[in-house]
């Protein structure tokens, strides 16, 4: 089973042992696997292209809108990744929502926090989408070590178990992406995966679009930043595969209303129960009524 310490030590680029070992594992030739990446990439990119043009509503009503009035707003901060990498995180996850094709990354939920990150900074610096078939491989292998550990749904384990997961693979391929090393990549993805630990999954109405779309834009952002965190050398206190194991068990514990049932969080709010009752066809008043309290203990 390849850990992320295995990744972490792996001779540089890791993509190149991450194939290596994807190879010898499939036994599916190095040129088709890079070829079936690459497709996967304008896939994404795609589906960023629609998102950004595109403001129809989603099913429920509730998202549509925001990637494409995102994108044609001022940039008041002077800050143009930024506002890149969250307009092309939510483009994608908006798409998602419209029943759109996209490319799960790892899951549909957490779709937009990959294209997001990595192409969004490969686009601000006018990177071609060749360039990044080798950090796509490497995330998909950062991916896989965590899916060994944990599960990597929102229903299993909470959202930080989905976004989370995207964030921490899209923080390791944009420090392949800059030349950064397989420690330093690694460790992007720990301090990505640490600071999203007990992050709940707490959909309105049981539908993947609020806080869905929103979250997919803010862990895209916090994916760039772990991996400018670790190419100036920094790195996870706490090893990354302890860092894992943390995130797993924290998703153990994690109360059954708080991983993707809509029982709790925002889902539990009024406003979350006046939607999900609307689109159950209910009348005001007919839906469950107000907050879910947990026990403490």
């Amino acid at each position: 089973m390849t850990t992320l310490d295995d990744i972490l030590n792996a001779p540089a680029p890791a993509s190149e042992w991450i194939l290596a070992q994807d190879c010898a594992e499939t036994g599916l030739h190095p040129d088709d696997i890079r070829a079936e990446m690459l497709r996967r990439i304008r896939e994404m990119r795609d589906s960023i292209q629609r998102g950004l043009s595109s403001d129809a509503k989603s099913i429920t009503g509730m998202v549509g809108w925001n990637a494409k009035g995102l994108w044609d707003a001022p940039d008041v901060l002077g800050a143009p990744v930024l506002k890149r990498v969250q307009a092309y995180a939510m483009a994608v996850n908006e798409e998602n929502a419209r029943m759109g094709r996209i490319v799960a990354a790892p899951t549909a939920g957490s779709a937009g926090t990959i294209p997001g990150a990595l192409i969004g900074v490969a686009d601000h610096l006018g990177i071609p989408d060749e360039q990044l078939v080798n950090p796509m491989i490497l995330a998909a292998g950062i991916g896989k070590a965590i899916s060994k550990r944990m599960f990597i749904s929102g229903a299993a384990g909470g959202c930080q178990a989905e976004i989370g997961s995207s964030a921490a693979m899209a923080a390791a391929a944009i420090v392949e992406l800059m030349g950064g090393t397989p420690r330093a990549a690694v460790h992007a993805a720990s301090m990505a995966l640490m600071n999203t630990i007990g992050l709940v999954c707490d959909p309105v109405g049981g539908y993947v679009e609020v806080p869905c779309v929103s979250r997919n834009a803010f862990y895209a952002v916090h994916a760039v930043s772990a991996a400018q965190l670790a190419l100036a050398q920094l790195e996870s206190f706490i090893p990354p595969d302890e860092v894992l194991g943390a995130m797993a068990s924290v998703g153990r514990m994690m109360p059954a209303a708080l991983r993707e049932t809509a029982d709790g969080g925002l889902a539990q709010t009024p406003t979350g129960l006046a939607v999900t009752a609307r689109m159950e066809g209910k009348k005001d008043g007919e839906g469950p009524g107000g907050m879910i309290e947990l026990p403490l203990a």
